[in-house]
C-alpha cells in the first residue's frame, strides 16, 4: 500500500517550529525515526520511505499554507494515491492542547491549509491528524498566536505529542483509521 503523509506549514526560518508548522515537525520526526530525508521536489519537500510493506510518500508543501492543496493534488496524482490513503497533519486551535485527534474526514474548521486542500481535491473526506496547539490568545490575536513559537514550559508535552503523532502514522497505515482513532483520540499527553 502507498500513503501520502502531508505535514502542513510554511517555508522559511521565521516559521520554523511555530505552532502553525507542527505538521512539518511531525513529518520530520516520522522521517527521522525511519531514517528518511526530505529533498526539494515539485511544490514540496518530499521523501519516500518503506516500512512493513508500505510505501510512505511524505511531503511538506513549499507553496505556503494557503496553497497547500496545489501540492497535495499534484503528489496524489503523481503517486496515484487514493484519498483514503492521504493523511494530513495540521495544527488545530479547537483540539484540546493536550490531545491529538485523528478523523477520517471533517470540515476545514476555518484552517486555510485544509480549505486549500478541499478546494483542490474537491472533498473534505480524507483523513486528518489534528494536533492541539492551545488557544490562549487575546481577542483578534489568533494569527500572532498560531505563528508564535512554543513556550518553554510547553515544549516537553509538544515533544511527547510529536513522537505519538509519528507513531500514529504507522498505526494508520498498518492497522487502519478505526484502530488509530481508538488508540489516540482519547489520550491526554498532559
Amino acid at each position: 500500500m502507498k500513503y501520502l503523509i502531508v505535514g502542513l506549514g510554511n517555508v522559511g526560518d521565521q516559521y520554523a517550529h511555530t505552532r502553525h508548522n507542527i505538521g512539518f515537525d511531525v513529518v520530520a520526526a516520522f522521517l527521522q525515526k525511519h531514517k528518511g530525508q526530505l529533498a526539494v521536489g515539485r511544490l514540496a519537500y518530499h521523501a519516500e520511505i518503506k516500512w512493513k510493506g508500505n510505501v510512505f510518500v511524505c511531503i511538506c508543501p513549499t507553496t505556503y499554507m494557503n496553497l497547500s492543496g496545489k501540492a497535495v493534488k499534484y503528489w496524489m496524482e503523481k503517486e496515484n494515491i487514493e484519498r483514503s490513503n492521504l493523511l494530513v497533519i495540521v495544527d488545530d486551535l479547537a483540539t484540546p492542547w493536550d490531545k491529538i485527534r485523528i478523523k477520517p474526514g471533517g470540515s476545514d474548521a476555518g484552517h486555510n491549509g485544509l480549505k486549500s486542500i478541499q478546494d483542490y481535491i474537491g472533498s473534505t473526506d480524507y483523513p486528518k491528524l489534528r494536533f492541539g496547539i492551545g488557544n490562549d490568545f487575546a481577542k483578534e490575536k489568533q494569527a500572532d498566536f498560531v505563528l508564535s513559537k512554543w513556550r518553554k514550559e510547553e515544549e516537553p508535552m509538544v515533544e511527547k505529542k510529536i513522537a505519538a503523532a509519528a507513531t500514529a502514522i504507522e498505526v494508520f497505515a498498518s492497522q487502519g483509521i478505526a484502530i488509530v482513532m481508538n488508540q489516540y483520540n482519547n489520550l491526554s499527553f498532559a
